[in-house]
C-alpha cells in the first residue's frame, strides 16, 4: 500500500511548485473536486502524463479508505489549509496512522514511519492548541486509531513472573522498540482528552467501558515507560468523565482481585495504586460504605502477594488516606494487617512493621486500645525471633516507646 504512495511523495515538492500554475486547468486535480482551494489526494505531477481519475482514487483508497471522504492529502501541513477544512484533514491524518508497522526492525519501512511519525506530530501540534470543537467524526477517528495502534496482546513468554523475584525486587526493565511511536499515540491521546475542545458528552460515548477496560489491560506493559504513561491518561480520563468513575473503581478492583486471589503476577500494580492514592484522597466525608468495602476487600489483601516490596510505598500511601479520612478505620487496618502477617517471612514483616508504624501516627487512643493485645503479641513473636534478618531491633523499639507512652499517661489499659 504504502509503496504506491511514495513515488508520488518524492514528486511532490516539484510538481507543487509547477502545477501552482496550471492545478486549475488539470483533469487529474478537477476530477477529485474543484471547490476547495488545498491539494487533494488525486494531485499529481503536471510534468506527467495525466492518469484518469477512477485510477488515481482507487489508489488512494488502498492506502487511506477514510482520506477519500475527506478527499484531502494527509501530509498537508495545517497552516496550509483554510479553517473549514481542517476538520477533514485532521480525519485524514488520523487515518493514515491507521497503519501499524513492524518496529523491530528499524530498517524496515522508513521511509513509511517517518510520514507516520510526521502525521502524529501534526496531530498532537493541532490538538494541543485547538481553539474550537472536535466534531464527532473526529472523535471517531481518533478512538479508532487509539484502538489500532496501543490495544494489543502481550506475549506470554515475555511477562513478568513473581516465582523468580524476591519480596522487594524488581525485575530488570523491558523496553518496547516501538516506543517511539508509541509515545506519540499516548502523547496525543493524553492531550487529545485533556483539550477543552473535547465535548464530554460526545467524548464519554466513544471512550465507553470497552475502551477503558482494553485501557486497563496495557497497565500489564513490560516498559515503565508506557505504564507511566497509563498512569497519567487514567488519572485524566477519571477526572473528564464523571460517569465512567464508578465502572473505573470496579474494574480496578477486578484486576486487583485476579493478582491477588489467581495470577500473583502485574506489572502494573503500583501505578494503578499511584492512581488510587489521588482518588481516595479525593473521596468525600462520610465515606462511602463503597469506599469503605474497597479497603477491607482489596486494600488489606493486596499485603499477601509476595511481591509486595514493589509497590508498598503506594499501598501505603492509600491506606494511610483512609485512615486520616475516617480515624475510626485504623483498628480495622491493623487487625487486617495482623490477618495476612508474614510469620516465615522477615523481609515482609519488617515492611508490615513499617506500615503499621505510619498507620499508628493517625491511630487515635480509642481506636488504638481496640488492636491492642494482639498487636503488642505480634511484637512480641517478632522480638523473639532468631532469624537473620529479624524486626526485633525495629520491634524492640516500638516496645520501648509504646511502653514510655503509657508511663507518660498517653495510653489508658
Amino acid at each position: 500500500m504504502w509503496k504506491q504512495f511514495l513515488p508520488k511523495l518524492s514528486k511532490k515538492s516539484s510538481a507543487s511548485r509547477k502545477g501552482d500554475h496550471a492545478s486549475g486547468s488539470s483533469p487529474g486535480h478537477n476530477a477529485a473536486g474543484n471547490a476547495s482551494t488545498i491539494q487533494r489526494t488525486s494531485s499529481c505531477p503536471s510534468a506527467g502524463p495525466a492518469r484518469p481519475a477512477a485510477s488515481v482514487k482507487r489508489m488512494s483508497s488502498a492506502v487511506f479508505p477514510s482520506s477519500l471522504v475527506a478527499g484531502i492529502e494527509p501530509l498537508v501541513s495545517f497552516k496550509n489549509v483554510p479553517n473549514g477544512e481542517k476538520p477533514n484533514l485532521f480525519v485524514s491524518k488520523v487515518s493514515l496512522c491507521c497503519v501499524v508497522f513492524d518496529f523491530s526492525d528499524p530498517n524496515k519501512n522508513s521511509a513509511e514511519k517517518d510520514f507516520k511519525r510526521q502525521a502524529l506530530v501534526d496531530l498532537v501540534d493541532y490538538v494541543d492548541s485547538a481553539s474550537s470543537r472536535f466534531t464527532e467524526p473526529m472523535v471517531v477517528a481518533c478512538c479508532r486509531m487509539f484502538a489500532i495502534n496501543l490495544f494489543r496482546v502481550f506475549p506470554p513468554n515475555c511477562r513478568s513472573s513473581s516465582s523468580g523475584a524476591g519480596e522487594g525486587d524488581e525485575e530488570e526493565p523491558m523496553f518496547d522498540p516501538a516506543w517511539p511511536h508509541l509515545h506519540l499515540v499516548y502523547d496525543l491521546l493524553l492531550k487529545f482528552i485533556g483539550s477543552s475542545s473535547l465535548d464530554t458528552k460526545v467524548g464519554k460515548k466513544y471512550f465507553d467501558h470497552t475502551f477503558i477496560v482494553k485501557l486497563l489491560e496495557l497497565f500489564d506493559s513490560e516498559d515503565p515507560r508506557e505504564r507511566d504513561c497509563l498512569k497519567t491518561i487514567l488519572h485524566r480520563i477519571y477526572g473528564k468523565f464523571m460517569v465512567h468513575r464508578p465502572f473505573i473503581r470496579k474494574a480496578v478492583s477486578n484486576i486487583f482481585y485476579h493478582f491477588v486471589f489467581e495470577t500473583d503476577r502485574h506489572n502494573g500494580i503500583a501505578e494503578l495504586l499511584e492512581v488510587f492514592g489521588s482518588v481516595v484522597s479525593g473521596f468525600a466525608l462520610p465515606l462511602k460504605e463503597e469506599h469503605k468495602i474497597f479497603l477491607v476487600r482489596v486494600l488489606i489483601p493486596l499485603h499477601k502477594p509476595k511481591t509486595l516490596g514493589v509497590y508498598l510505598q503506594q499501598l501505603t500511601y492509600c491506606v494511610t488516606q483512609f485512615v486520616e479520612k475516617e480515624p475510626k478505620l485504623a483498628s480495622l487496618v491493623i487487625l487486617g494487617l495482623l490477618r495476612y502477617w508474614p510469620i516465615t517471612n522477615s523481609q515482609k514483616e519488617v515492611m508490615f512493621l513499617s506500615e503499621i508504624e505510619e498507620v499508628l501516627e493517625a491511630t487515635n487512643m480509642v481506636e488504638f486500645q481496640k488492636c491492642m493485645v494482639p498487636l503488642f503479641q505480634r511484637i512480641a513473636h517478632c522480638i523473639n525471633s532468631s532469624h537473620f534478618q529479624s524486626p526485633k531491633n525495629q520491634a524492640s523499639n516500638w516496645n520501648r516507646s509504646l511502653i514510655q507512652d503509657h508511663k507518660n499517661g498517653l495510653i489508658v489499659t
